[in-house]
């Protein structure tokens, strides 16, 4: 059998060159090396990467115009890799991690290599001091962020996919720009019969941040929820997962300014066109819940 080619794509928007710079380096001290790396600048230019690195693998660099968002850039490596047409797995890394472990690129060629319907692998996302922030682990409630096993979310900022299920499944939403992306490509992939594995073993050390450090957080945030749901819930289930979502939002935020940004968004998520709507099948419903992760909270 042919062991999967891997690729690793990144995404910078050129305000982080030294930590691109540290990514690019870990990446190269891999124990196997990459076939292709592909590196998207998202609305800037990008220095040459592979000759002052030594990159491994065929090195591409990709100019982008404007900020096409993380999915969006995102969906441009994509793009380029399947015009290549000869990867099937595909890294994908925050431009401000590091794979501190030379074997991480190792051990996702053989987990795909022993499991034809593994479509994505969550990586661990830990900080320097080797914390690992709740919202990044794929599980309701208080969980052990070194619990691995089948799940039915990842984590943005490291993962892989199999190109094959992209295929079938569709590339990130792009018009989302940032959240929950994550949650409605796991979806259409849980929903298309593939697994979703985290793997905690496989670690990205990240710098310890809080998803409101972006100014537009809470418009995206609440637009992207309504949006979600209107493409992939079974149309019972839209209210009553808007309500839950509704009185957990005014539960945890303080800030006025968030809430009355968070409702505006939320306006803007019922008003505005979601794209194709394509709800998930009643079993997938049951799945979901079955790994702990039940689509109505």
């Amino acid at each position: 059998m042919v062991e999967p080619r891997i690729a690793v794509a990144v995404v910078t928007m050129g305000n982080r060159p030294a930590e691109v710079d540290a990514l690019l380096q870990s990446v190269a001290k891999q124990d196997i090396a990459p076939a292709r790396i592909v590196i998207v600048g998202n609305g800037c230019r990008l220095p040459e990467f592979a000759r002052r690195l030594s990159l491994p693998g065929e090195v591409t660099a990709i100019d982008v115009e404007e900020n096409l968002g993380c999915p969006g850039g995102r969906n441009v490596a994509l793009s380029r890799l399947r015009d290549f047409g000869d990867v099937d797995v595909v890294v994908e890394l925050d431009d401000d991690g590091l794979l501190v472990d030379p074997d991480v690129l190792r051990r996702v060629r053989d987990l795909y290599d022993a499991d034809p319907r593994l479509g994505v692998v969550g990586f661990r996302i830990a900080d320097e001091q080797g914390r690992t922030q709740q919202r990044h682990v794929p599980r309701v409630g208080k969980s052990d962020p070194m619990r691995g096993g089948y799940v039915t979310g990842f984590l943005g900022g490291g993962h892989a996919f199999r190109m094959a299920m992209l295929a079938e499944t569709g590339d990130w939403p792009a018009e989302f720009f940032f959240a929950h992306e994550e949650t409605d490509l796991a979806w259409r992939a849980v929903d298309a019969g593939w697994k979703i594995l985290y793997a905690p073993e496989l670690l990205l050390q990240h710098p310890w941040t809080s998803p409101a450090r972006h100014a537009i957080y809470y418009r995206v945030n609440a637009r992207n929820r309504v949006w979600l749901v209107r493409r992939r819930l079974p149309l019972p289930l839209v209210p009553v997962h808007l309500g839950a979502w509704t009185l957990l939002t005014l539960a945890r935020t303080r800030s006025l300014a968030g809430l009355k940004a968070w409702f505006g968004g939320f306006a803007e998520g019922l008003r505005e066109p979601a794209g194709e709507r394509r709800p998930m099948r009643w079993r997938t419903v049951w799945r979901l819940t079955r790994l702990g992760r039940p689509p109505v909270i």
